[in-house]
């Protein structure tokens, strides 16, 4: 039987939602696995708004995350708060500036981030009930205010937002970008990708050991 994936996106663009790359890396390797997908995103608007050519962030905008992530999934994509975790098999999250901007605050309170709330009822939902997580990028920073105290991740081996991690209760493991680390108990996967990677190429082989894996553990 296929399998079905859940595939959380945060927007649309490095700087202020979904890593267009992992995300599209994701899809592809999913896809080539034999397995199918459903994108999603909350129905929110984002912190702010980049603009991608000069990375100065654009005061006068607004832009709404399910709206953004919509590009994406060429239109195919559901609201997270609509979305019900029982249908699923499995969750990955892909990284972005949006992960920890629109998914969490991460990027502004560190150790002292919030997740959005419908994240939490369905990723926790998943976890519950023993199906696998894969996070990506610094998608794996909300990993302990997720999945618990003494949680395993990486997001390379940017030495403050380890610490921050471990400061919410999660264990970090250094990984470059063509490697995954692997939570066995808590069945939770994650891969450094553009916290590390310097090419596309490089972030596509930790990706794709990440879907991989998620896969075999589903």
């Amino acid at each position: 039987m296929m399998k079905k994936v859940a595939v959380i996106l945060s927007g649309c663009g490095v700087y202020d939602g979904a890593e267009i790359y992992e995300s599209v890396l994701t899809l592809l390797a999913l896809e080539q696995e034999g397995a199918s997908y459903q994108c999603m995103a909350p129905d929110i608007e984002q912190m702010h708004v980049i603009n991608h050519l000069s990375g100065e962030e654009m005061p006068a905008q607004k832009r709404n995350v399910l709206i953004e992530a919509a590009r994406l999934a060429r239109g195919d994509i559901i609201n997270l708060a609509q979305a019900d975790p029982e249908e699923y098999d499995a969750l990955i999250i892909p990284g972005g500036f949006g992960a920890a901007k629109n998914l969490s605050n991460f990027a502004v309170a560190g150790a002292e981030a919030i997740v959005n709330p419908d994240l939490i009822r369905f990723a926790q939902a998943i976890h519950q009930a023993g199906k696998p997580v894969g996070l990506i990028c610094i998608a794996p920073a909300m990993t302990p205010l997720l999945f618990g105290e003494g949680a395993l991740c990486t997001i390379g081996d940017d030495a403050s937002t380890a610490a921050a991690i471990e400061a919410m209760g999660g264990r970090h493991q250094d990984c470059d970008s063509s490697s995954i680390v692997i939570d066995e108990q808590r069945r939770i996967v994650t891969t450094p990708a553009y916290m590390l990677a310097g090419n596309i190429s490089e972030a596509a082989s930790g990706i794709n050991k990440l879907v991989s894996k998620v896969l075999q553990l589903s």
